[in-house]
């Protein structure tokens, strides 16, 4: 089944401000939230669906991803793996919902002593040629990142059972601090918010779970993609031990090309002509992203005239629209010149400096201000 719009989910409209978001948010998760719902399978994928819809619209970052490419933006298929509905867990949700209500919501399951730990985002740089960006390409990346040891299987330990629960925070990573009416709670210093103690460390990773190794992954590039466009690839970010990786984002850069120039889905090239094609007129061959095309120059035609071919551009990923190739005449001066040509010219010189400047209605429009 296909993702809704979450711009529809949260009934709010593509401009909509943050705090319009937030507000719509709040009032679905209100309504829908599995305390208030129980047994109540549709009310608890609805919730998920909200949250997983703020998640991305509450993030200023993430919503220009997802305005420009839609859902294939966060698509694990893209080469990620998964974190279960779109890469997000039950655990995102209700740390989403905490923080729109403070906590205080669905039992404390919104408290970050129950988020789970996650690794760093990485960003890897990957350059495309105009053609590739366009018509969506496979590539094959190779990067080095944290990821978990092979030794251990990112355990830490020279053993499973050199593992052991942290007696002082009982395994919650923190404990609770009493100060008169209010309790603080704070980083575990004896297991370093970990909730584990390992007594024989790795000697391979030293205790750490994770080693930089080199990593090779397929990137699924959509077409349509430009520049910055960024696609995620959940889970591929830095490994850390007891957590969860983060995400790799992978940042398109178009190389520039010798023909054409990309403006959104239009594309834009110089078309040399010869200044015998231009005065008399013809039709000739032009190179597309799909081929050669004719284009019929009309007699008379000026540098700088354009020429628009429809649906010969660029469809975005987001837009269904095909753009246009827009063609700028540039007219060529001929250069090494024979001798037989040179005589031609020099007649065809003599025939145009009569003063009724018939045949160059702009240079008569031109000399005829200093008149």
């Amino acid at each position: 089944m296909a993702k809704r719009d979450y711009y529809e989910v949260l009934v709010v409209a593509k401009t909509a401000s943050d705090d319009e978001i937030k507000k719509a948010y709040r009032k679905m998760a209100m309504k829908y939230h599995p305390d208030r719902n129980p047994d109540n399978a549709e009310a608890e994928e609805k919730f998920k669906e909200a949250a997983e819809a703020y998640e991305i619209l509450s993030d200023s970052e993430k919503r220009s991803m997802y305005d420009r490419m839609g859902h294939q933006a966060f698509e694990g298929g893209m080469g990620g793996g998964g974190r279960g509905r779109g890469g997000f867990s039950a655990e995102d949700i209700f740390s989403q919902f905490g923080d729109i209500f403070g906590g205080s919501f669905g039992g404390g399951r919104s408290s970050s002593q129950q988020r789970q730990r996650s690794g760093s985002d990485l960003r890897y740089v990957l350059e495309l040629t105009l053609e590739e960006a366009v018509q969506g390409v496979k590539k094959t990346i190779r990067f080095t990142a944290p990821a978990p040891c092979e030794v251990c299987d990112g355990q830490g330990a020279k053993n499973p059972n050199d593992v052991e629960t942290c007696k002082t925070c009982h395994g919650a990573g923190q404990v609770r601090m009493q100060q008169g009416f209010f309790a603080v709670q704070q980083t575990c210093s004896t297991c370093r918010g970990q909730g584990k103690i390992i007594k024989n460390p790795c000697t391979s990773c030293h205790g750490s779970g994770v080693k930089d190794r080199e990593q090779t992954l397929e990137v699924t590039i959509p077409a349509g993609v430009d520049n910055g466009d960024r696609i995620r690839l959940t889970g591929k970010g830095e490994a850390i031990r007891n957590g969860q990786a983060g995400d790799l984002y992978v940042e398109v850069v178009v190389r520039e090309h010798e023909i054409f120039q990309r403006d959104g889905a239009d594309l834009y090239m110089d078309v040399p002509v010869s200044f015998a094609d231009a005065a008399l007129g013809k039709e000739i061959q032009i190179p597309t992203l799909d081929g050669r095309v004719s284009l019929k120059i009309p007699e008379g035609t000026q540098t700088g005239k354009m020429f628009r071919l429809r649906g010969k551009g660029v469809k975005p990923v987001r837009n269904s629209m095909q753009g246009d190739l827009l063609c700028r005449i540039v007219i060529e001066t001929p250069v090494n010149l024979t001798s037989r040509q040179r005589e031609l010219l020099k007649e065809l010189q003599e025939t145009m400096d009569g003063d009724d400047h018939t045949s160059s209605p702009k240079k008569k429009s031109f000399f005829g201000l200093f008149d």
